[in-house]
């Protein structure tokens, strides 16, 4: 492909990705894996070139581009070499018009700029849109860091993490022994802080309220050595059944799974009431704090949708405080930087519930009301806000 084909190419699917975040179709990842599937006239090397002008397009569009074409002036405004590419050639984009549109730059949605939490300065906020580290968690189920480290050198020891590991750009981590062996799983450092953060250890009763496909489960169960209970539980079928695969390649045996009916989770989790030592809440969010993974999740937010969210978040707290025993712990956690999902609602339960709040054993993030807040500004890492309650005794 010419780099005038690489740019009409990335036009295209820019397009493409429009149309499934307005319609709430397939992330861009998968867009893009289905394009080129079609295309095997387009070389590795031009998958990439496609590829990253369609991340840089994304990631610099804060509302959702009127179109591909849009979208990729708005880079070439800032890389003018890329609009002398816009030249009407055989494959190529067709000449720019005077005075034609172009996407605007912005960080976030407009409407979400006055939403963030206030220890999330402005800014700092172009951070959210900086490429994510390849980071990895160390599975002492299946060995030390030490270990996991001589079998990959080319990593670094995490900044923050005891168990984290740091790849560089592009490793095939899949491809390693470490991984195949489960001694390593892959995994933000924000995420290992906060299953750091619960505490817990062997003996106790854990329940993963919203485990997912279980990527904070499998660290749990390192910490607890397999000893004891924990419970994963979710509303998706379909993230909790990928669970099972993850289970056996880390060698964690204490997990039992359970599948939740929405607004009757009480129902399915009855033997658990007052029985749990700790009670993670990693509850759906708008995951603004992973803009680094997947900056296109920006043009599917809306007032609505962020509405419903904080209310099913507030559901999930007050069912996961009715699990905590006496002396117990409830961590609420949400990969979000926006005030309602994160201070405002940890506000909220702490009024309307007998639970006290209680501090994190975590040293890395900025208070932020009665938890803290991780950003890619300060830590480095995916963003989240992380509080705890215990229940009286």
């Amino acid at each position: 492909m010419t780099p005038a084909a690489r740019v009409q190419a990335a036009i295209e699917l820019l397009d493409e990705i429009l149309a499934a975040a307005r319609t709430a179709g397939p992330a861009a990842d998968t867009v893009i894996t289905r394009w080129f599937k079609t295309r095997r006239y387009a070389g590795s090397k031009d998958r990439r070139a496609v590829r990253e002008l369609v991340y840089r397009a994304i990631r610099r569009s804060g509302e959702i581009p009127a179109s591909g074409r849009a979208a990729l002036l708005g880079v070439a405004e800032e890389e003018p070499e890329l609009r002398t590419l816009f030249d009407g050639s055989p494959h190529a984009p067709a000449p720019v018009g005077e005075g034609e549109a172009t996407a605007p730059a912005a960080v976030a949605p407009h409407w979400l700029n006055d939403l963030f939490d206030p220890v999330v300065e402005p800014g700092t906020r172009a951070a959210l849109l900086a490429r994510a580290p390849l980071d990895l968690r160390v599975n002492r189920l299946r060995g030390s860091r030490d270990e996991a480290h001589a079998a990959l050198p080319e990593a670094t020891p995490s900044p923050l993490s005891p168990i984290g590991l740091r790849m560089p750009e592009g490793f095939r981590i899949e491809d390693s022994e470490a991984w195949l062996s489960g001694l390593v799983e892959v995994q933000d450092e924000g995420s290992q802080l906060l299953a750091l953060a619960c505490e817990a250890r062997p003996g106790l009763t854990v329940v993963d309220l919203c485990a997912g496909a279980g990527g904070k489960t499998l660290a749990l169960a390192a910490e607890m050595a397999n000893q004891r209970r924990l419970v994963a539980s979710d509303a998706d079928r379909g993230r909790l059944s990928r669970m099972a695969p993850r289970l056996q390649r880390a060698g964690v045996t204490n997990v039992e799974t359970r599948l939740l009916n929405p607004g009757c989770e009480r129902d399915a989790l009855a033997d658990l009431r007052s029985g749990a030592d700790i009670v993670l809440v990693d509850a759906p969010c708008s995951g603004t704090g992973t803009w680094r993974r997947n900056p296109e999740t920006r043009w599917r937010l809306t007032p609505d949708r962020l509405a419903r969210l904080v209310t099913l978040q507030a559901h999930l707290l007050d069912v996961a405080a009715e699990l905590v025993r006496p002396g117990g712990f409830l961590v609420y956690a949400v990969c979000s930087l926006l005030r309602q999902e994160g201070r405002d609602q940890a506000e909220r339960f702490s009024d309307r519930s007998s639970l006290v709040p209680s501090p994190l054993a975590m040293a890395a993030g900025i208070a932020a009301g009665t938890g803290r807040i991780l950003s890619p500004a300060q830590d480095g890492t995916d963003g989240f806000f992380v509080a705890r309650w215990q229940a009286p005794c």
